[in-house]
């Protein structure tokens, strides 16, 4: 019997289908030769300090820092875990050959890796390694079976990631949390977490610090055209005015009219964090929604596997890309056009040395049903118009540049006009989105002839200085796949990415964590330091802690490892050696005490809502619309405008009854307390936490 393994329940039941494994065991399904069985995501995980010593429950400066000899694992504490485990163990014991069929990543290596180590596995063992869930992949899958020691540098890769963290983590936040929180205060600190911080409290700072000053520039306008002095920024109104003076006693004189075609290059197909940034600026969604979405899509076999951070498709891909294109029914009028001649192999998009672990996001050859919910649509939206935009011409452009000059001061203007859509033909529906930027640089300019002269309408623009904008999710991801650095050019980001602070598929948790740990809040779309993350990063002398170039050095160090380049055991030496420094340091030095000022407002809060007896929906705005209050039905609390907003909370959900508490959490806080007793969910879960989606429906999760 052959042993298969796969990462969920759902997973497990697509590859059981394709291996004609149809009758359904306690904890696993068999037939054909197979039995395929599943984890939970992690069974497994490393262990606590007081798994090691039970005196290291107890968080002391004298027992730091905390490096065992040799580090183990352990199952999570949940019953539903460990009856799992229980039956791989036996199936492991009693199979001849296991098929690990866990994602085909870094992290899905290390938890099966695990759940093998603790089931003492010893058979031997091969590795499925598939971009999609379609049963054509699954197939060919199983078709290419690998040899398991062909990843093994991908999970001695993993583990020094979870090591790492673990000595890092562990080890500063009980020091910093003894040595500066007052004994109320945990302070959070990561390996990854920390340095994102840093970058949101060292921008935070240049906005606070920044000085807004008035400014005036000298304009014109000729023909119709408005032209820019080619001269710096006037600092007084004075001045302006006497070079206002200046511009009316003389007339407008063309100096250079120059018009160059060029062309626009198609965008590059999704990495999960540009699917994140793209899906943050055009609807909102946050990192961790959007890999929700995208990874619910991968699930349904209508998208590739989502956590990868390369833009590139393999070059074996090439010729299922028509077929890919000839299922995409809903974009047919864009397609038809592909398909009239070869799909060219261009290195833009195939190139096998741009490829790791797996390539672009893309679609599969199963288009969507309407029974996708309404954020899955619009992900899939974004992937599938990429897929077909890298495929159209470049799009031609013309660009032309006027200078002119009244009396001795210099002008000029500049044009942008689309000659040939080509790619942006895929994008026309969005015409209404351009930002006022896009659409102020395409200034009509008619032409011009050298030397000619004429009257013109100059006047005086005042402005002010802006200071650094906040960074926004969009932002502070591109931020974290450059260690910090500002970059643009697309191919210069793709060379970076090696030295970025996190993975694709870490990073969203990442900035979540910082809104639990209060260290971070969001104003709109905006990320803004609270006092308590400010005051954090300020007690935080040691630069390794909170630099995001050398913790993208870590990061490089990590993929040389999966890579064979780099010792695994030699990265957990610098880490420890650097967990021991840093420990001397801060227990003989000095700081202040750090509060956690957001905790205590909402802790009287809460004692404030327990002495009422009553809640008093009617004060409360609703919190789709905001211009509306809420109110109390016989079934629902709902918007008092539900006509045109139709915000509303039942006081039952999926056969569980909410008291007047729970639903003032959802609304005030978006979410709940961990509840159980839930009945009818479709997916069979009885407990959780209730959440507001973005379309403010209410989610288990």
């Amino acid at each position: 019997m052959k042993l298969c393994i796969a990462e969920k329940p759902s997973v497990a039941r697509d590859i059981a289908k394709v291996l004609g494994a149809t009758t359904a065991r306690d904890g696993y399904l068999e037939g054909n030769g197979y039995c395929v069985t599943w984890t939970f995501g992690h069974l497994c995980t490393l262990k606590e300090p007081h798994d090691y010593d039970p005196s290291l429950k107890y968080w002391d400066l004298n027992t730091l820092p905390i490096i065992p000899q040799r580090f183990g694992i352990k199952l999570l504490t949940n019953k539903g875990v460990e009856k799992q485990f229980k039956t791989i163990e036996k199936l492991v014991q009693d199979c001849e050959e296991v098929i690990n069929c866990g994602d085909a990543g870094q992290e899905g290596e290390v938890i099966q890796g695990w759940v093998l180590q603790k089931a003492g596995c010893d058979k031997p063992t091969k590795r499925l390694w598939i971009s999609s869930l379609t049963e054509e992949a699954i197939k060919e899958g199983f078709e290419n079976l690998k040899p398991a020691e062909e990843y093994l540098n991908l999970y001695l890769a993993g583990n020094a990631r979870a090591v790492g963290d673990w000595l890092l983590g562990i080890n500063a936040t009980r020091l910093f949390t003894k040595k500066f929180g007052g004994g109320k205060a945990v302070l959070s600190i990561g390996r990854v977490q920390t340095p994102t911080l840093a970058m949101i409290v060292q921008r935070q700072k240049e906005i606070d610090a920044f000085q807004t000053e008035d400014y005036w520039e000298l304009k014109t306008k000729y023909r119709e055209v408005v032209f820019n002095a080619d001269i710096d920024r006037l600092n007084s109104q004075e001045r302006a005015e006497k070079g206002l003076d200046y511009l009316k006693q003389h007339l407008f004189e063309i100096l250079s009219f120059e018009i160059k075609e060029g062309k626009e290059k198609n965008p590059r197909l999704f990495d999960l964090t540009a699917l994140q940034v793209e899906a943050n600026k055009k609807f909102g969604f946050s990192a961790e929604n959007t890999l929700k979405y995208v990874q619910s899509l991968y699930e349904k076999k209508h998208v590739t596997y989502p956590r990868v951070d390369t833009t590139y498709l393999s070059e074996s891909l090439h010729p299922k890309v028509p077929g890919i294109l000839q299922k995409m029914h809903f974009y047919t009028h864009l397609i038809a056009p592909l398909l009239e001649k070869p799909i060219q192999k261009s290195k833009a998009v195939f190139d096998d040395k741009k490829v790791t672990d797996h390539h672009a996001i893309i679609p599969t050859d199963i288009p969507p049903s309407a029974s996708l919910v309404r954020e899955e649509k619009l992900i899939y939206d974004l992937i599938a118009r990429r897929f077909i935009a890298v495929f159209y011409p470049e799009c031609k452009i013309s660009n032309t540049l006027v200078e002119g000059k009244v009396g001795e001061i210099p002008f000029k203007a500049t044009g942008k006009q689309i000659l040939e859509l080509g790619w942006r033909e895929v994008y026309v529906k969005d015409k209404k989105d351009e930002s006022e930027e896009e659409k102020n640089e395409e200034q009509s300019i008619p032409e011009f002839k050298v030397g000619e002269t004429g009257p013109h309408e100059p006047f005086v623009h005042q402005g002010r200085t802006s200071p650094p904008k906040h960074f926004t999710e969009a932002t502070l991801l591109r931020a974290m796949e450059t260690a910090g650095k500002q970059v643009e050019d697309e191919e210069l980001r793709e060379m970076m990415k090696n030295n970025g602070i996190g993975r694709p598929s870490t990073r969203a948790n990442i900035i979540e964590t910082l809104f639990r740990r209060k260290y971070i809040e969001k104003k709109r779309k905006n990320l803004v330091a609270t006092s308590t993350g400010m005051e954090l990063i300020d007690t935080i002398e040691d630069e390794l802690l909170k630099s995001p170039e050398l913790t993208g050095e870590w990061e490089s160090k990590l993929r040389k490892i999966e890579s064979g380049e780099y010792e695994a055991n030699q990265f957990k030496q610098e880490l420890i050696k650097m967990v021991w420094e840093l420990t001397q340091k801060v227990k003989t030095g000095r700081g202040k005490t750090i509060e956690l000022h957001e905790v205590k407002p909402e802790v009287k809060k809460e004692k404030a809502s327990r002495k009422k007896s009553k809640i008093i929906w009617e004060e409360m705005d609703c919190p789709k619309c905001k211009s509306a209050k809420l109110v109390k039905g016989k079934t629902a609390v709902g918007c008092t405008n539900f006509k045109k907003c139709g915000f509303k909370i039942p006081f039952e959900i999926f056969g569980k009854k909410l008291t007047e508490k729970q639903i003032q959490d959802l609304i005030q806080k978006g979410k709940t307390s961990k509840l159980k007793g839930f009945k009818s969910h479709p997916e069979n879960k009885s407990e959780g936490s209730l959440s507001l989606g973005e379309s403010f429906e209410v989610e288990l999760n």
